[in-house]
């Protein structure tokens, strides 16, 4: 059966979707001359092509390019970002921590949270897009974990503000723990992963249909997935995308979510 949308990919390199990181790294994208050096989120477009995907980038503040956009993709990665949720978003009240928020990243992120979930695209949510995950399913954030938790048992650092746990400068790099049968657990092939990170705030309350499987020392929350339905959701706090090369789990991250976009796409077009 041939795709309705003529942008539609094929089964075999689907088209991930990847919101720009910032408003800012975007206006800086399509005002740049040959200069021009890629931000963060170029990272993201490496991996998912290395998996054998077709990166597309996601408009932020075109919302009728985004919106005309978002129904063509196959899956989605919801990457980090310098801004954090606005707590309003969550019932909050900023602490003076939170750092600004980015009202077209949020938008964004909610456009292709509500797509994914409705038509059951997979998703690979990482640090603020794992975040931004938790609040769209009703749950809330630590607004910063050296502030909020100050004397938390076996810290370890999680961003370059965490002096309480030794902190040093780039990303901090610990040990985390997953759950026993959980999907990540099967990916890594044990239940004790080394992980890279580079965050200040982390979920408190767990959103709906959200499952904790990773947890650091500290219990800071490093990974949900999703349980609701059988879609691909999988939210982490850590950096795959930037992990060593080396690190096969990390690989695997990605290979596994283009995997899932080839099974619902498969069974879309036997339909």
């Amino acid at each position: 059966m041939t795709p309705a949308n003529p942008q539609q990919s094929n089964v075999a390199r689907p088209r991930v979707g990847i919101p720009w990181r910032t408003s800012d790294e975007e206006d800086k994208a399509r005002t740049a001359g040959p200069n021009w050096k890629p931000g963060r989120t170029e990272d993201y477009r490496k991996a998912v092509e290395s998996a054998g995907g077709e990166a597309v980038f996601v408009p932020l503040k075109d919302q009728k390019e985004r919106d005309r956009l978002i129904p063509t993709l196959d899956a989605f990665v919801l990457p980090g970002s310098s801004a954090d949720i606005d707590p309003l978003e969550y019932h909050g009240k900023n602490t003076g921590k939170s750092a600004e928020a980015d009202k077209n990243r949020e938008g964004a992120d909610r456009a292709i949270l509500k797509f994914a979930l409705a038509e059951k695209k997979p998703v690979l949510a990482i640090c603020y897009g794992l975040q931004m995950l938790n609040v769209y399913q009703g749950g809330s954030l630590i607004q910063d974990i050296p502030e909020a938790l100050p004397n938390r048992p076996h810290a370890v650092p999680h961003g370059t503000t965490d002096v309480i746990a030794g902190a040093r400068g780039g990303d901090q790099y610990h040990d985390a723990v997953l759950t026993a049968g959980s999907l990540l657990a099967k990916l890594a092939g044990s239940s004790a992963v080394h992980i890279n990170s580079r965050h200040h705030q982390a979920i408190d309350n767990v959103g709906e249909n959200l499952r904790v499987t990773g947890l650091a020392p500290d219990g800071i929350i490093e990974a949900v997935e999703w349980t609701r339905d059988s879609n691909w959701i999988v939210g982490v706090q850590w950096h795959p995308e930037r992990m060593p090369r080396e690190d096969t789990f990390s690989k695997r991250l990605f290979e596994e979510l283009l995997a899932a976009a080839r099974a619902r796409e498969a069974i879309a077009h036997k339909t």
